[in-house]
């Protein structure tokens, strides 16, 4: 049985897991450690989103590739496969959900029976038809343990925001998620320079780069209800870089929630670029 603590007790590692693949490192990163595990594996991607070089890793039988919102011939495919699991991985262009969606029958069916249409309702739903295979929607942490976030300093010095004006900060985000605005802002010593909304984590920090100084504080959390099957908070190598760009260099990011993509070289850059990130809970 593969190690992860974020598989459930029934997982059945000879059944193929279907990675589900959106955009960046993420999906390649999973499917790294699906292999590692041994566990065999296949592929549903999506034209222009999943990244090519990870479509062509997987041979033709093993692999589908579709338009976004082809929602039956994934499901055809899960079965095709004989999945036993399913795991999303990387997102979807956000705004690919309300413009330039391909919808078949079962997606327009969905689509017309959600009172609100957004990321957690459309997925959420994509879920539920996915579970009525008898297909598990793995939790998208599984098999990436070693990337999770771990409690505490995580670039090897004191973190140089004060303990307040850190409690400051995870009392905004965590604010801003339950009212399903975004799981991110940034404060400066009591001060609230931008939060997160539809735009992204990116978009945000070249905002709150207009007002930061010293002391400015990245703060990621997730929602009181998260449903990690399809919504996993990540912090990667271009979330530093924008970071760098906006003249930040504090970052606290959710315990065991968020999760890096590529641990090792994120805190590799973070360290060269005097950017520090803790582990808070």
């Amino acid at each position: 049985m593969p190690q992860s603590a974020f598989l459930p007790p029934n997982f059945d590692p000879r059944r193929p897991v279907a990675l589900i693949a959106g955009q960046g490192d993420y999906p390649r990163l999973s499917a790294a450690a699906i292999r590692a595990a041994g566990v065999p594996l296949r592929l549903i991607a999506f034209e222009g989103e999943t990244p090519p070089d990870l479509v062509a890793s997987f041979p033709e039988s093993d692999r589908r590739v579709l338009k976004v919102g082809q929602l039956g011939k994934m499901l055809r495919a899960l079965t095709d496969f004989g999945s036993g699991a399913a795991l999303m991985a990387g997102q979807i262009t956000p705004r690919r959900l309300f413009q330039g969606l391909h919808p078949d029958l079962k997606a327009a069916k969905i689509l017309l029976s959600l009172k609100r249409r957004n990321a957690e309702t459309i997925f959420g739903a994509i879920a539920a038809e996915i579970e009525a295979l008898s297909v598990t929607l793995l939790d998208a942490r599984a098999f990436l343990d070693a990337h999770v976030v771990a409690p505490g300093c995580l670039t090897g010095k004191k973190f140089p925001v004060e303990p307040e004006h850190l409690a400051h900060g995870v009392t905004i985000a965590r604010e801003c998620a339950r009212l399903d605005i975004g799981q991110g802002c940034v404060v400066r010593r009591g001060t609230v320079l931008a939060v997160e909304a539809f735009e992204g984590t990116d978009a945000m920090l070249r905002r709150a780069g207009e007002f930061a100084g010293d002391g400015a504080l990245f703060v990621k959390t997730v929602k009181p209800a998260q449903d990690f099957r399809f919504d996993v908070p990540c912090f990667g190598l271009r979330t530093l870089d924008a970071m760098r760009e906006a003249g930040l260099t504090a970052a606290a990011l959710s315990a065991r929630q968020v999760l890096l993509l590529d641990a090792p070289a994120v805190l590799t850059r973070a360290r060269r670029d005097g950017i520090h990130l803790l582990g808070y809970e």
